[in-house]
């Protein structure tokens, strides 16, 4: 059985605290796009994991996929072993999230494909175990989110009239490494107000808190943006903790490989 798990942008981003379990609280609007990873899983003697596509820098055990897994066998020891195959085509320290989706797509394959009939309920408690951007996963629809990101309540909020491209320029940003450059600041403004407005005003009040320590530690990603926006997008941001920028048009893009050249760039 295969499942295809797509990835999120972030429409604003506010780190209003830091928690006593270590986490941060935040304020945010996932939005999902349709880059994806291919996930397989068939019954096997043995468990097994294996991954093609981009480069996988961490050890299986680390993987969301695997953890996610173990995590449900935990709960349900007839859980069979299994062969898993991670085929990775979303960019990964690139605040995409695409991790976070594998785990969360994991968790809903081995529901659907072994009957363990878990409710929704069951399925974002067990994304909230793996990390704090995989319950978002479950729903897959946009989403304001509150808490550490788990704390979700889905909106209408609707692109498709929209062209959007992703750039993604080959910097890993590590999550604790950003994280540890934010003073966290209660934010008063509401995102589920702010996308209500014309997206042309979204540049003035639409933000995300870990765009100017990214641009400050690389600034030749500024570029990014500004070329983004020479090209016509109408609202530009970094997504999640970074690299990857991405831009909002109104009309078909062109020209805009030219211009961004030397960045991987997705047009959606």
């Amino acid at each position: 059985m295969l499942f295809f798990p797509n990835c999120k942008i972030n429409l604003g981003l506010y780190v209003t605290g830091k928690r006593p379990d270590g986490f941060h609280d935040l304020q945010t609007v996932f939005y999902p796009i349709s880059i994806k990873d291919i996930i397989e899983i068939v019954p096997s003697d043995t468990f097994q994991f294996m991954t093609s596509g981009l480069s996988v820098e961490i050890p299986p055990e680390g993987n969301l996929c695997v953890k996610a897994y173990w995590l449900v066998k935990k709960d349900f020891p007839g859980l069979p072993p299994v062969k898993m195959w991670l085929h990775k085509h979303i960019p990964m320290g690139a605040g995409l999230g695409g991790g976070s989706a594998d785990g969360a797509f994991t968790l809903k394959l081995l529901n659907e494909k072994f009957d363990l009939h878990l409710t929704t309920n069951q399925l974002l408690g067990y994304a909230s175990e793996l990390g704090s951007d995989c319950p978002f996963f479950v729903f897959n629809t946009p989403c304001h989110a509150t808490g550490r990101g788990e704390i979700l309540e889905p909106i209408h909020l609707d692109l498709s009239a929209f062209s959007l491209v992703l750039v993604h320029p080959e910097v890993h940003i590590t999550t604790a490494w950003a994280f540890s450059q934010i003073n966290p600041q209660a934010q008063q403004r509401n995102l589920k107000e702010i996308i209500t407005h014309p997206i042309e005003l979204w540049k003035d009040e639409l933000k995300n808190d870990f765009e100017e320590p990214v641009l400050r530690r690389y600034p030749q990603l500024t570029i990014i943006k500004e070329k983004l926006y020479e090209a016509g997008a109408v609202y530009v941001s970094m997504t999640g903790s970074g690299s990857s920028f991405y831009g909002i048009f109104r009309s078909k893009v062109q020209g805009i490989a030219a211009l961004l050249k030397d960045y991987n760039l997705t047009i959606l």
